[in-house]
């Protein structure tokens, strides 16, 4: 029972640092111009839009390229996690459950 005890808490604390990991880990995605940076934990670090862009007769234009743009940045931040997760899970001995996770690509 002390050794179920003493795997949660290294499992606890091996979460707490890929978490940690992951929010320092960024990545970009690019589309015509507009470029969005995002943590591996998802959040939107930053939106780069050229002046071109944003004029009232290319909103629509802005509109979807921005959609488009976060879409692919939040699609390789979710990769790069689940990258993450799978060496983690690997370096514990758990890579039944990691090829498990890549089964449902």
């Amino acid at each position: 029972m002390f050794g179920q005890a003493k795997d949660l808490y290294k499992l606890q604390k091996q979460a707490k640092q890929v978490k940690k990991k992951l929010k320092s880990l960024h990545v970009e995605a690019e589309v015509n111009g507009i470029k969005v940076v995002i943590s591996a934990e998802q959040e939107i670090i930053d939106i780069q839009i050229p002046d071109e862009l944003l004029s009232p007769e290319k909103k629509t234009e802005l509109q979807k390229n921005l959609k488009e743009a976060v879409a692919k940045a939040m699609k390789k931040s979710q990769e790069v996690a689940a990258s993450e997760m799978r060496e983690i899970m690997d370096s514990m001995g758990m890579g039944g459950l990691s090829s498990m996770l890549d089964q449902g690509k």
